[in-house]
C-alpha cells in the first residue's frame, strides 16, 4: 500500500478529517485553510511522541492513537482554548492493515471527544513516531499562559494526580493488578481526557495555568519562573484516589502524584474569590497551595516545614526521574 493510499483509506475517510466549524478546507490540498472569527487567536502546539520513551514497544494501535491526540489537546485545554484542528506526521516500521485500521479507530473516537477535526499530515517508514500538531482559538487577550500568577492566589488543580503514573509499571508489564484497579490506572494512562470544558471556565479568572505532562514539581516550576513568585504546595492537599493508594501506598502515592507525570489535569493559580463560584459551579478542581513572593516550587508538610523531594519530574535531556 503506498503513502497516499494509506492516507485516503485510513485518515481521509474517518469521520474527524471531515470539513466543519473553522476549517474551510482539510485534508487533500498542499495546505489546510482555516477560518477564524473576528477578535480570535490562533492557538498552536506541537507533540512528537517516539517508541521507547513516550509510549513502549508494541503497544496497542487502539489507545496509542487516542494518548497520543488527547496530550496534544490537552496543551489547547491549558491554554483556555477551543480546539479547531490538528495534523498527525506518523513514522512507521511498515504498513500492517489491521494496526493502522485500529489506530485509525482510536484516533477518531478521541477527536470526537475533544471535538477536534484531522485536517492534514504526512506518512513515512522508519522507528514507530508520531508528532501531532494541534490548532485552537481562543479571544484576544483571553488566552491562559504560565505568567501571570500573582502573590496571595490560590495554586490549584484540576482533580486528582498520580494514577497515570501509577499505571506506568501495569503498561510496561512489570506489575499485575487485579482488574478494578487495572482498569482504572490504565484508562487514566492510555485515555487522559483533556479538561477543555475546565480550561474555557478558566478565562477571566485564573492568573495562570498549564497542564502536568512532566509532574505536578517540575511543571509548577515552569509556572513560578515564568511568573517571577514562589509557589507552596501543602503535601496534605494532593488529591489522590483510593485506587492510586490501595496500589502503591500512601507515600509512594504522593511522590507519583509530585514526579510522576503523565496526569494531563490543570494546573493553575487563582483569585480566593473566583474559588466559590468555580466550586459551586461543580468543576473539579482542588486547592494545593499558594503564591507567595520568591522563587521556585516548595513543598510542605502538614505543619509547614519544607520537605525536600528526592525527583521534580522527567526531563529529556538531564537528570530526571
Amino acid at each position: 500500500m503506498g503513502e497516499f493510499e494509506l492516507i485516503r483509506h485510513y485518515f481521509a475517510a474517518a469521520s474527524c478529517a471531515r470539513a466543519g466549524e473553522g476549517v474551510a478546507l482539510g485534508i487533500g490540498d498542499d495546505c489546510a485553510l482555516l477560518a477564524l472569527p473576528a477578535g480570535e487567536q490562533l492557538a498552536i502546539s506541537t507533540d512528537s511522541l517516539v517508541v521507547g520513551v513516550h509510549f513502549p514497544e508494541s503497544p496497542d494501535p487502539f489507545l496509542l492513537a487516542q494518548r497520543a491526540l488527547a496530550v496534544s489537546v490537552s496543551d489547547l485545554a491549558a491554554m483556555g482554548a477551543t480546539p479547531i484542528g490538528f495534523t498527525l506526521a506518523l513514522t512507521l516500521p511498515s504498513a500492517e492493515p489491521d494496526w493502522l485500521a485500529a489506530f485509525a479507530r482510536g484516533l477518531d473516537w478521541m477527536a470526537q471527544q475533544c471535538a477536534i477535526r484531522l485536517i492534514g499530515g504526512d506518512t513515512t517508514r522508519g522507528p514507530l513516531s508520531l508528532t501531532l500538531t494541534v490548532f485552537g482559538r481562543v479571544p484576544a487577550g483571553q488566552a491562559l499562559t504560565r505568567a501571570g500568577a500573582q502573590v496571595g492566589d490560590l495554586l490549584c488543580v484540576g482533580g486528582e494526580l498520580g494514577d497515570g503514573a501509577g499505571a506506568l509499571p501495569l503498561v510496561l508489564g512489570q506489575r499485575q493488578a487485579e482488574p478494578a484497579v487495572a482498569e482504572a490506572l490504565l484508562a487514566r494512562y492510555w485515555s487522559p481526557l483533556p479538561q477543555l470544558d475546565l480550561g474555557l471556565a478558566l478565562r477571566g479568572k485564573a492568573t495562570a495555568a498549564l497542564d502536568i505532562s512532566d509532574g505536578l514539581l517540575a511543571d509548577c516550576g515552569h509556572l513560578a519562573a515564568a511568573s517571577g513568585v514562589a509557589l507552596l504546595i501543602e503535601q496534605e492537599r494532593l488529591p489522590l484516589s483510593t485506587v492510586l493508594q490501595a496500589w502503591l501506598g500512601l507515600d509512594a502515592a504522593r511522590q507519583a502524584a509530585l514526579s510522576g507525570g503523565d496526569d494531563y489535569r490543570l494546573a493553575f493559580t487563582l483569585p480566593p474569590q473566583h474559588l466559590a463560584q468555580l466550586q459551586a459551579a461543580g468543576w473539579p478542581l482542588r486547592v494545593i497551595g499558594r503564591v507567595e513572593a520568591g522563587q521556585g516550587v516548595h513543598l510542605l508538610d502538614a505543619d509547614g516545614t519544607p520537605i525536600q523531594s528526592p525527583q521534580s519530574g522527567y526531563q529529556h535531556f538531564g537528570t530526571s526521574s
